[in-house]
Parts: C-alpha cells; sequence; structure tokens
C-alpha cells in the first residue's frame, strides 16, 4: 500500500487502488461476500477466468490508442503478472490472462505509471468508448472525433451516475458515414456531421446491441450540436440507470428499457433528467488528442522486397493514404488478436524510425500505424514480415474476427480461436483473389453472445452444440446476410442453420462457391443474400447439418484432443445483483461517505447522484426485509411508498417518491446539494434503526 502512495502522481488513482487492496483482503477474510466483491473487481478490469484460480485483466484504451512506452509497459506487465501474451479485443481494449488476484493492485499500480487504467474496463458501468481507428487522418471525416471520444471517457469514468447500473453501456464514434464503428448495435452510437457554416454536430442513434438478442439502434437526433453530446448521453445513463432492469440481467440492457416502455418515453424521460445534469453544455477540447511526434528518420536505405507479389497485395490491402497529404495509414493483421509481450516490444522497436509514436487497436483486433512516409514503406514492410505481422488482407475474408471462447471465457461452448486461423487459412490457401474483398466480413464468437460480433457478420458462426444419440458433439450456429450499410444503418445477421464445428470450412466453401457462381457483376453480398432468401442457403448447407455421417473425429473440437464435452461457467461480463440487506445497509453507508467528499470538493452534481444511491440502497435493504425485490430503481421508489410510507410504517413529510425525486426537478446546486445530502443521511439513520427494530 505504502508503494502505490508514493510511486502514483494521481491521488484519485491512488485511492483506488488503495482500496482495491483492502477489498481483496477483506474478501479473503470473508468479510465481503463473493457476489458483492465479483461485481467490484470487475469495475476494475478483473473478470474471472474459465480457469479456476486466475483472472483476466481487462486494459481500458480510450478509442483504442496507445503509444510505444504503453504498448511496451502492457508487455512488461504481461511477463511480470500474466501468460506474456497481449489479446486485442472487439472493443478496442487490450486483455491479459491467468493473472493472480492478490497480485492485480499492484499490476494496476504498473500500468499507471504510464497512464494506463483498468477502472470500469468490465462490470455495470460506461465500458471503453470506442471509435473508428482511423479517426484523425481518416480521408472521409468531416472532423477528427478522437477529442470527443476522449471527451466522453473522462467525463464518465468515476462518474457517479454510472456506477453501479443494472448492466454495461457502450458508446461509439464513427468518424464517417462508412460508419466503421458500428453504430447502429451500440447503446449510443454517434457520426459526425458537418453543416455548410461549419457547425459541428452528431447523427446519435440509441438503443443498439448485440448479444443473444440482436437489435439495431434508432437514430433519434439527426444533428445534436458538439457542445450537447455530453449532456444528452448523461440524461440518457439516468434514465437507463433509474428504470433499467436489475434482477434479470438477460434484459438489463438499453434495448431492453426501450422495448419495455417505448423510445418515445425514454426519450421524455431524459428530457426530464436533464435539469439535473452536472452541465448543460460541454464545449469539447478540439486539441486534448494531440497528435503523434513522428519520427526523426527523413531518408531510408533501399530495401530489398524478396517477394514483390507479396509486397503489392500488402500494398493494395493494408496500406491508405490519410487525409495528410504524403503519409500513409497501415494496418497490422494480427492472428486471432494475440500478440506475445517479445513481439510487442520487438514491434515497438523497429516502428520508432518508421512511424507516428501512435498505435490504435482495431476493432477487428488488428493496430493500425500512422505517419508512414511513402519511403519507409519497403522498410516497414521487410521489420513486419521478420516479425510474420505483414499478412495481406486486412479487412477482409481473410481477416477473421474472434472472441477467446472456450480458451479463456466462462461461456464459450466450443472453440473459435483455432477455427477462426482454420478459416484464414481456407481462404489463403483457396480463395487468394479474396484477400482484395473488404466487404464480406466472417466473424466467430465462442457462444451466443457475440463477443467475437458475430451477430453483424456477413458470415458468422457462433458455438454451439449437437445431441447425436447420448452423445454431445461441438457445433456452430451459422448466420448470415449481417453488416454494415452506412451512415447508421446496419442489418443483424440472420440464423440459418447450425452444424458440427468440424464442418465450419464446408460451410465456407459452399457459401463463397456459390457466391462466385450465382452473383452478379458488381453485386454486394447483401442483394446478393437477398436475393436468393434464407431458405435457399438454408437448402444449401442442410447436407452439412446431416448428422447420420458423423465422424469420431467431429466429436473432438478445433485446437483439442479430447473428446468434447459442454463446460459452461457463470458470465461475468457484469457483476450480478446482490440482495443482502446488511450489504446493502453497508453500501448505503458508503456511498454516504462518498457523498460527503464530493460534497467538500465542491462537486454539487457528484454529491448529488451519491445522495441518491443512499436513498436507493437503504429503501432496497428494507424493501428485502419484506421479501420485495424490485427489479428497477423506480420500482423500488414505488415499493417503499406503498410497503411503508402508505402502512404508516415509515415516518416522512411526504411520499418517499417525492423526496428521493427532487433529484432530477433541481439543478445541482450547493443550497440543494447540502439539502438533499442531509435529507439521504438522515433516511440512512432511519432506516437502520427500522432494520434494527426488524430483527
Amino acid at each position: 500500500m505504502q508503494s502505490f502512495r508514493t510511486e502514483l502522481e494521481n491521488p484519485v488513482v491512488e485511492q483506488d487502488i488503495i482500496d482495491l487492496e483492502k477489498k481483496i483482503r477483506a474478501f479473503r477474510e470473508g468479510k465481503i461476500h463473493d457476489e458483492k466483491f465479483r461485481s467490484l473487481r470487475l469495475a476494475r478490469g478483473v473478470y474471472g477466468q474459465r480457469q479456476p484460480g486466475v483472472q483476466m485483466v481487462r486494459i481500458k484504451l480510450p478509442f483504442g490508442k496507445i503509444t510505444f512506452n504503453q504498448l511496451l509497459r502492457i508487455a512488461d506487465v504481461s511477463d511480470e503478472y500474466a501468460s506474456s501474451n497481449l489479446h486485442l479485443t472487439t472493443r478496442q481494449d487490450i486483455q491479459i490472462h491467468y493473472v493472480s488476484l492478490d497480485r492485480t493492485p499492484q499490476l494496476w499500480a504498473e500500468l499507471e505509471r504510464d497512464d494506463i487504467t483498468l477502472r470500469e474496463a468490465c462490470g455495470n458501468t460506461v465500458r471503453n468508448v470506442t471509435a473508428s481507428p482511423t479517426a484523425g487522418i481518416d480521408p472521409l471525416e468531416p472532423f477528427d472525433v478522437s477529442p470527443y471520444a476522449h471527451a466522453t471517457f473522462e467525463y464518465f469514468l468515476r462518474n457517479p451516475i454510472c456506477q453501479d447500473m443494472g448492466r454495461k453501456f457502450k458508446i461509439s464514434f464513427s468518424s464517417s458515414d462508412e460508419d466503421t464503428a458500428f453504430s447502429y448495435i451500440h447503446d449510443i452510437g454517434v457520426i459526425p456531421k458537418l453543416k455548410e457554416n461549419g457547425e459541428r454536430g452528431f447523427k446519435v442513434l440509441l438503443g443498439g446491441g448485440l448479444g443473444a438478442q440482436p437489435l439495431l439502434a434508432s437514430i433519434v437526433e439527426d444533428f445534436l450540436p458538439e457542445d450537447q453530446l455530453i449532456p444528452y448521453i448523461e440524461a440518457i445513463i439516468r434514465v437507463f440507470d433509474r428504470y433499467g432492469e436489475r434482477n434479470n440481467r438477460n434484459k438489463a440492457r438499453l434495448k431492453y428499457l426501450i422495448q419495455k416502455i417505448g423510445l418515445d418515453e425514454v426519450l421524455r424521460l431524459a428530457k426530464i433528467e436533464r435539469t439535473a445534469n452536472k452541465v448543460q453544455s460541454y464545449p469539447i477540447n478540439r486539441d486534448s488528442v494531440e497528435a503523434p511526434a513522428l519520427p526523426q528518420t527523413t531518408s531510408y536505405p533501399d530495401a530489398i522486397i524478396s517477394n514483390p507479389l507479396r509486397y503489392e497485395q500488402w500494398l493494395l490491402t493494408n496500406v491508405f493514404e490519410q487525409k495528410q497529404k504524403g503519409f500513409y495509414g497501415v494496418y497490422i493483421k494480427v492472428p486471432v488478436g494475440d500478440i506475445s509481450s517479445d513481439t510487442a516490444r520487438k514491434l515497438v522497436k523497429v516502428l520508432t524510425p518508421l512511424v507516428g509514436d501512435e498505435i490504435r487497436v482495431t476493432q477487428n483486433q488488428g493496430l493500425l500505424l500512422k505517419y508512414v512516409t511513402k519511403e519507409a514503406l519497403p522498410a516497414l514492410y521487410n521489420c513486419l514480415t521478420e516479425l510474420d505481422l505483414s499478412a495481406p488482407g486486412f479487412d477482409s475474408v481473410a481477416d477473421v474476427t474472434t472472441c477467446p471462447g472456450t480458451d479463456t471465457c466462462n461461456l464459450g461452448i466450443s472453440n473459435s480461436m483455432t477455427l477462426s486461423k482454420v478459416l484464414e487459412d481456407v481462404i489463403y490457401n483457396e480463395y487468394e483473389d479474396f484477400i482484395y474483398n473488404r466487404e464480406i466480413k466472417i466473424k466467430i464468437s465462442g457462444c451466443m453472445n457475440s463477443c467475437g460480433q458475430h451477430g453483424l457478420a456477413h458470415i458468422g458462426f457462433h458455438g454451439s452444440s449437437l445431441k447425436a444419440g447420448t452423445k454431445v458433439l461441438p457445433s456452430v450456429q451459422v448466420l448470415l446476410g449481417g453488416g454494415t450499410v452506412g451512415d447508421g444503418v446496419g442489418r443483424a445477421a440472420e440464423k440459418v442453420i447450425k452444424v458440427p464445428a468440424k464442418r465450419a470450412t464446408h460451410v465456407l466453401r459452399a457459401v463463397l462457391d456459390n457466391y462466385k457462381a450465382n452473383s452478379v457483376d458488381g453485386e454486394t453480398f447483401h442483394n446478393y443474400y437477398d436475393r436468393q432468401g434464407k431458405d435457399y442457403f438454408y437448402q444449401l448447407l442442410k447436407p452439412l447439418a446431416n448428422l447420420e455421417t458423423l465422424t469420431e473425429d467431429e466429436f473432438v473440437d478445433w485446437g483439442h484432443e479430447e473428446t468434447f464435452a459442454t463446460a459452461i461457467g457463470v458470465g461475468e461480463c457484469a457483476g450480478v445483483v446482490i440482495d443482502l440487506v446488511a450489504t446493502l445497509l453497508y453500501e448505503s453507508e458508503e456511498k454516504m461517505g462518498w457523498a460527503n467528499q464530493s460534497f467538500e470538493k465542491g462537486s454539487w452534481a457528484d454529491a448529488i447522484y451519491h445522495s441518491y444511491n443512499v436513498f436507493i440502497s437503504s429503501a432496497k435493504a428494507l424493501l428485502l426485509d419484506k421479501g420485495v425485490n424490485s427489479s428497477t430503481q423506480a420500482g423500488i421508489i414505488r415499493e417503499f411508498d406503498a410497503q411503508y410510507v402508505d402502512k404508516g410504517e415509515f415516518n416522512l413529510d411526504g411520499t418517499f417518491n417525492d423526496m428521493v425525486l427532487q433529484i432530477n426537478q433541481n439543478e445541482p446546486s450547493e443550497e440543494f446539494a447540502a439539502k438533499y445530502r442531509e435529507a439521504a443521511n438522515q433516511f440512512l439513520k432511519a432506516s437502520k434503526i427500522k432494520r434494527g427494530a426488524l430483527v
């Protein structure tokens, strides 16, 4: 603990890490319930792994941006605390695996030395804010969205309104109408728009999500002025926090709240919440994300290209000219998103004299380099070739996106990592012309939850199982026809058929062969799929689903030697709801302390929201004593009036509803913060007395 105080300059981060260490100790001593501790560590990026006794640690990289020094730091941390591997995710994070829980505070402290956080990388929080990796250099962008993504990340990190929601909340920024950050599958997705007079704003989409039941977002604003973006997001999150489901985690996303009460009602409630926002306008510092430092090298020795054809393929598929004339962006295809710590260090060494000091993690688990001169491209290609990182076909049919699946994830049903490699081999060896096709995307998830984004794939697979007699074999659900259309419009892939996992390669061949034979010139895959229809593809693939022709090899999953057996653990995509009365009252006391700290710092809005959570936690505790477990905060407010106030069992000056919901009727002034905080403190004291009388 002392080392954190002496080594870290940011006292807020320092206290975060100290608190994590204390909570781990309390958990080990049996003083914190397991489920409560789970939600706490998830909000610090510490996620249970499939293998018992070790953790996956998710490192939060806002919009995927990482400097050379930060990459080196993560590589060193992975060597010291994890498995010497870095896994790039579809949400532009980096994950490391096989970490001891007791070492996570030290690990976090090491990362913070280079301004890298774990905070809110998992759990019921605002997750990593993603953006098009090309933001800032995209020739098609109206303006750079990076500063806006950065401001959103900063504003909601540790923000009281999103520390204990019913489930996670995801935000994306696309750089142009190409919508490469997939606005249509996010809780809030935005696309930059520029008026003729130069005014900046955003098209806003609301309520999208993948998971087992994909739902596409609705366009709610065609042009939201730039200074209104963060206040708008805050109001939506406040509504989600108060009215969102909390008991059934399968229905605890914003998309289900919209289904339940309607989009118009969500927007109406958000307008009410705007009064209580911390800010009514939030101008963005457009210079908050600095341009990367450029290499000092200006001349390069002649580079001998040993395979000119491969180099030309690489130039055509992995390189593009930036909007900054004379500079090029270069994509690195990273197989299954895994890069060893040793390779990461070697990569930084060769990149330093050749590219700008900024790397972006891409949504398809690759890397984007910036500010490469034309003269440096041959040398860069040779360096990447030596590291086995110069494969052509970035973001093409040959670039398969995948989640870790059964390698490390609790929810994985069948293998996805090895299957991804096998499918890529099929493309490179049998369909080499498809490495130039950047329209069709292949994506794989180890289960139906779509961490590998199979729900937005043109050709998607998710892990499953099939029963053949008394035996179970690994299988994949085949999905077709999903993907991005553009400017906020997207398509969810349709489930077509389920086949044994070992036949996924035959599925790919059948679809690609049919596409080559039957698509017309210039026809997109979407148009081809729509013209043929879902049943056409069902009939095409139906022979591959015949279980009467199974071989023994098909009972063994990709990348495994043992016979397949389903083994699904408890998912930790977000914290589990805790219904322990004593724990809830303890949480109320803790939140009261946070309210007092915020008030003393002059953070009126934060103090008010912490006080609001004191009301909610305390009321929920007393309701549980009566066996009432409401699934929303709004329900808790309503039930407390019905179960306690209306029956005269809890004396208030008016209703609980009127007292608590002053929060969205008052601006966050010092006067209201003081009044509301005192009311919460008195309610907590009365709740503890009532609880003592009940037990």
